[in-house]
Order: structure tokens, then C-alpha cells, then sequence
């Protein structure tokens, strides 16, 4: 058995500003309510989806009709009239935000503004989704209790976010392709601080990372706006720099261990981006501690 008042007041108490990775959430309400009946034609300035637990009825928006039942969501765009109609009563969880856009990334921000535009309001078969699952995790249960308190922001966080996926067209994709393309930067930049010593040609680590050359360079480009040499290039100088101040190495080794191909051209290369050449820069550092 559902705590329903408890849920309620649990929710309304501690998850009402979300904050995420990406996204932050304004909460207007949450509700619980294991007994809902009609409630009058209305709209909001928000977004308001709601879950039905139990029992059977009937949402309408704009001149469409859905039934409801357990497993059904439901939801309600900012400026679309709609209303809730049963005979014997509805078993409903809702809540009720808006993206807070100043704190959200322009993935996010698209992604709802997609949403309100062109949303599918309605999914009669939802307890498929892992949406379902994220509801009923938040529910407070009368032996088992519930999640920790904790842990329910980030709970509610996944929940609003899932909602793209749920009832979103097409408006999931360029949240994941953005996910993996920093996932494959992130392991390209690891695998180029882990193996400086080695030639690091475009075409050894695209395939290392399973992509063609063009996108390897792509995500050096478009992801930290520096070219896939100049990358390599700064973390060389950047390891052989800690190096000269944290080791008795020489020259001759750090140039080495960091991938440069003769002294000559470490020396150069340090000098360029140090302004002092690597035996300079060791004394003098060294000497102003």
C-alpha cells in the first residue's frame, strides 16, 4: 500500500528546485492523489504529466479524447486547454515544472522547447517505460518505506528528463548523440595523456576508438575548439613541464617520454609555447619556490 499524503508532502518538500547535468527544473507542484475526480476545462503556463496508478477515465485536449487507465500517462503542454473526467475515480501522480533555461544547456533547452510544440500527450501503455518505474520509486510504501531522502532529487531528476524519451518524437536524439560525442572526446583525450611516448598518429587512435579519422578530428574541432595536433601538442608540453619541476629526468628523457622525436625539436617546440627553453624554465621555477 501508497503513502500517498506522505509521498506528497515528501515531494513538495525537498524536491522542488531539480538541478542536473544539463538541465535545471522549477517544481510548481507535485501531487499524489489516489482518488481524483473531474476537474474543470483549464490550462497552465507550465508543464503538468501525470501517471494513472488506477481506476479509469477521460482526458481531452483540444477536441481529442484519451482514455485512461493504470499504466496510462498523459501529458499537458503549456497553453493547451485540457481536462480530467471519471465516474469512479483515478489513482494519478503528477507533477508540475518548467525548465529553469537559464540554467539549462541549449540541448535541453531545445529538447522541451520541441516538446511543448509537438509532444505525443499520450501513452496508453506506459507501464512499458522505465518512466513507470521511476514514479513508483518515489512512492513512499506503507512497509517497505521509500527511497532515501537523498537520493530523490536525482530521482526526480532522471524522471523529468525521461519524459523526452516518453513522449518526445524525435527530441531524445540529439541529447544522446551529444552524450556520445563527449563520452569519445573524453577516452580520445585519456588515451593521448596515457600514451604520449607513442607516435599518436589521427589514424592509430581513431581506430583505436573505433571511428573514422575525419570524425576523430571533428570532435577536437567542434568539442574544445582546438585542432587534434594542437591538443597532442599542448599535452606534451603541458606532462614535460611537470616533469622538469617534479623529476630529475633530463632533457634528453622528458623529450622522450613525452613523444617528441629529438631534443632539438622538444627545445623548440617548449620554447614556443614557454617562452623559456625546458633548462631555463626548471631553474627558474625552481629557484622561485
Amino acid at each position: 500500500m501508497y503513502l500517498c499524503k506522505e509521498t506528497n508532502a515528501m515531494l513538495n518538500e525537498i524536491a522542488t528546485v531539480i538541478h542536473g547535468p544539463d538541465a535545471c527544473f522549477k517544481i510548481q507542484y507535485w501531487g499524489v492523489n489516489p482518488c481524483m475526480f473531474d476537474n474543470q476545462p483549464h490550462k497552465h503556463s507550465f508543464f503538468e504529466v501525470c501517471y494513472v496508478l488506477g481506476g479509469e477515465g477521460e482526458y481531452t485536449e483540444q477536441g481529442r479524447h484519451y482514455s485512461l487507465r493504470a499504466g496510462t500517462h498523459f501529458c499537458s503542454r503549456p497553453g493547451i486547454t485540457h481536462q480530467i473526467r471519471t465516474q469512479k475515480g483515478l489513482f494519478i501522480m503528477y507533477v508540475a515544472f518548467e525548465l529553469d533555461e537559464s540554467q539549462s544547456g541549449e540541448t535541453m533547452r531545445n529538447a522541451f522547447h520541441e516538446l511543448s510544440e509537438h509532444a505525443e500527450v499520450y501513452k496508453d501503455d506506459g507501464d512499458q517505460y522505465p518512466t513507470a518505474h521511476l514514479w513508483k520509486s518515489l512512492l513512499i510504501q506503507e512497509r517497505q518505506g521509500s527511497v532515501p531522502a537523498a537520493a530523490v532529487p536525482s530521482l526526480a531528476y532522471t524522471l523529468l528528463v525521461s519524459f523526452l524519451n516518453l513522449f518526445g518524437k524525435e527530441t531524445d536524439k540529439p541529447f544522446v548523440h551529444r552524450k556520445n560525442t563527449n563520452m569519445l572526446l573524453q577516452r580520445a583525450k585519456l588515451y593521448i595523456r596515457d600514451n604520449l611516448s607513442q607516435p599518436l598518429h589521427l589514424g592509430d587512435v581513431a581506430g583505436n576508438l573505433n571511428v573514422s579519422e575525419r570524425h576523430l578530428s571533428r570532435l577536437f574541432s567542434e568539442g574544445i575548439h582546438e585542432t587534434y595536433t594542437d591538443f597532442i601538442r599542448s599535452e606534451r608540453i603541458r606532462q614535460a613541464a611537470h616533469l622538469l619541476l617534479t623529476s630529475e629526468l633530463s632533457i634528453k628523457e622528458i623529450a622522450e617520454v613525452t613523444g617528441f622525436s629529438s631534443v632539438h625539436y622538444f627545445t623548440h617546440t617548449f620554447t614556443q609555447e614557454k617562452k623559456l627553453p625546458p633548462g631555463k624554465f626548471r631553474k627558474q621555477e625552481q629557484t622561485g619556490r
